[in-house]
């Protein structure tokens, strides 16, 4: 039987202080940038350190005020949902590559809801387990940054609109509202009037801008027909809601261009038909134009509509609210909003290491995502579903 192999032994001040020939009070204060050395000193005990692979400890650094080394960023977002998200996978990326600059780590955790959020917040606060957080998802009533302020912790809201209520925090954002305005121009110019924009989850600040956005746009060309459905972003809720939709009917809790039915009533009435199986009510119109918030639900809600008998775009036209390599992998290949989220992730991460550093919050505005026309959108008419 092998002998067992006993751990790797971390290099030590002592070890340093034996290597450089100096005593281990000059190497702390060589390392710590403290007066007590000379220049010529510091520079080899920190040649040394380098030589070594000596890293300060984070339990050290937490005792002597210097903090954590570490961010941490949570996601109150269902996990089975995560795997193919690109958006996340590439914000993810964007913040390691700017903390990885600054020998900084990031602490990850998934949690089922906002409450559980906060008290992640909370514990990582006592613990001294995290120097800032990057929070992602904002709600339209959301109880993070108050909390946030009370802690005293530095955050950065990652796709939140400025908030004067919260001069503490920054923010990086986007105008969701400019680009569904691309995209209702885009379609409407293309003579669709009938458009169903099948949307992430109910309650979070984007979607929420996104749904005004398009109520609004439909409300100023005159489209009755523009109606928006929630879901939780993944494939399974995209293409249930696509055959839905394109089997002539409407959802329950869908907001419409003349008000939010639920339980098959509408604000603003719905045409005639009570709620079918499903709850889908009977009697709605079929879309020519599907808006979907991700990539994954545009092309799983291409292939529900083609299993339908449906044509992309020939019957209906599909806009993807998120470019990526999916939407290039599918036939037809799907048109698409696209922005540098890779960019955007480092862009978050520049602007907490700034608050560590000591700098002021800021809101900083990330370009517009900018409409990418292709293969699925085009003139309405062509299929049997057109006006």
């Amino acid at each position: 039987m092998p002998a067992k192999r006993s751990p790797a032994r971390r290099p030590t001040m002592k070890d340093i202080a034996q290597r450089a020939g100096v005593s281990e009070s000059a190497v702390s204060f060589a390392l710590n940038d403290r007066p007590g050395v000379s220049e010529i000193t510091r520079d080899r005990v920190r040649r040394v350190a380098e030589q070594l692979g000596w890293r300060p400890s984070t339990a050290a650094r937490q005792l002597s005020g210097e903090g954590a080394a570490t961010v941490g960023l949570v996601l109150a977002r269902p996990a089975d949902t995560l795997g193919v998200d690109s958006f996340f996978l590439q914000l993810i990326s964007g913040i390691q590559e700017v903390l990885a600059e600054r020998h900084l780590g990031l602490l990850f955790q998934v949690v089922e809801d906002v409450d559980d959020e906060c008290a992640v917040y909370r514990r990582w606060w006592a613990e001294h387990r995290v120097d800032g957080v990057l929070v992602v998802d904002p709600r339209t009533d959301d109880a993070r940054p108050d909390l946030l302020d009370e802690l005293g912790l530095p955050a950065v809201v990652i796709g939140g609109a400025p908030d004067a209520r919260h001069p503490g925090l920054s923010t990086v954002w986007a105008d969701d509202a400019g680009a569904m305005a691309a995209v209702v121009d885009e379609l409407s110019a293309l003579g669709h009037r009938r458009i169903v924009h099948i949307a992430g989850l109910p309650g979070l600040a984007h979607t929420e801008r996104r749904i005004r956005t398009l109520r609004a746009e439909a409300d100023r060309r005159g489209l009755a027909e523009v109606r928006s459905v929630t879901t939780d972003y993944s494939d399974a809720e995209g293409a249930a809601v696509t055959r839905r939709v394109l089997q002539g009917g409407v959802l329950e809790g869908e907001v419409l261009a003349g008000g939010i039915v639920e339980d098959g009533v509408g604000e603003g009435g719905v045409g005639e038909g009570g709620v079918g199986e499903g709850g889908v009510a009977e009697g709605g119109s079929r879309p020519t134009a599907l808006i979907y918030d991700n990539d994954v639900m545009a092309v799983a809600g291409v292939a529900a509509a083609t299993e339908l008998g449906f044509s992309v775009p020939g019957d209906v036209s599909v806009v993807a609210w998120e470019d990526s390599a999916l939407c290039r992998m599918v036939k037809p290949w799907l048109s698409a909003l696209s922005r540098d989220t890779v960019e955007f992730g480092r862009t978050a991460a520049k602007e907490l290491t700034s608050l560590l550093d000591g700098g002021p919050a800021r809101a900083v505005r990330v370009p517009v995502p900018r409409l990418i026309s292709r293969e699925s959108t085009g003139p309405c008419g062509a299929g049997p579903s057109g006006a």
